[in-house]
């Protein structure tokens, strides 16, 4: 495989033990990758596509991006970047900013553009026969959706490892789960990986919620280096729907 980079053992260990925790990939699976252009996915893409070489069980591996068509964001040059990968790839666009404008009633545009595109990716995996659609969240991103339920929905809840959707016909997996964005960010740099600058570049124009945890999360790490592997050890409970 051409522009292939090994992941660091790290990283292959982190999302080894998720996966297993979690019963995130069986026999025959058909998995799409949902790929964004940002540190994240692609690194996730590479960790896939690499632990397909050697796992015990076999599975099929295919991506998605899915272009929301915001002004400053292009991801349209992953597209060589897959070929020459040589995974299978789908590229949906949608206007999703302009349809937002329409259709949007009390959310915020990160949540709208979200279910869009998830709604797309869905309907990708049952028009081309996938079982599962991998997400590249990892365990920032985890913690600081807790503390913006916590805070703002007066709820304990943060996002799943592994889970069904509403249909029940596609299981959802986040294997990147025990990760720092710290590792992906790392690994994205050190291999050179393409990164598509401002994934989400609408996200960007005001300070979010998601940006403002992030910040308060950073300052109580600078104090308790433990901070992270304690909030994981209390968020197992709400990561847990292994279908």
């Amino acid at each position: 495989m051409s522009d292939y980079a090994k992941p660091p053992k790290s990283l292959l260990r982190k999302v080894g033990r998720a996966i297993a925790d979690y019963e995130m990939i069986r026999e025959g699976d058909r998995i799409l990758l949902g790929v964004s252009g940002g540190k994240d996915s692609l690194s996730l893409l590479q960790i896939l596509s690499h632990l397909q070489t050697y796992a015990p069980v076999k599975f099929e591996l295919g991506v998605i991006t899915v272009d929301p068509e915001v002004e400053g964001f292009d991801p349209v040059p992953l597209k060589a970047y897959y070929d020459r990968l040589g995974v299978p790839w789908f590229y949906r666009e949608q206007p999703i900013m302009e349809d937002a404008k329409k259709s949007m009633d009390g959310d915020s545009f990160c949540s709208y553009c979200a279910r869009m595109k998830r709604g797309i990716m869905y309907s990708t995996c049952r028009q081309q026969d996938y079982n599962v659609l991998a997400l590249a969240q990892h365990l920032d991103d985890l913690a600081e959706s807790l503390l913006m339920s916590i805070f703002h929905g007066g709820q304990l809840r943060t996002m799943k490892a592994h889970y069904r959707n509403d249909a029940g016909d596609i299981r959802i997996i986040r294997p990147l789960v025990y990760c720092r964005e710290s590792m992906t960010g790392a690994f994205a740099r050190d291999a050179g990986l393409p990164i598509i600058p401002d994934s989400c570049p609408a996200c960007f124009t005001a300070p979010s919620q998601r940006a403002q945890m992030k910040q308060l999360l950073a300052m109580q790490e600078r104090q308790n280096k433990h901070l992270f592997p304690n909030i994981l050890h209390a968020m197992r409970p709400l990561m847990d729907e292994t279908p």
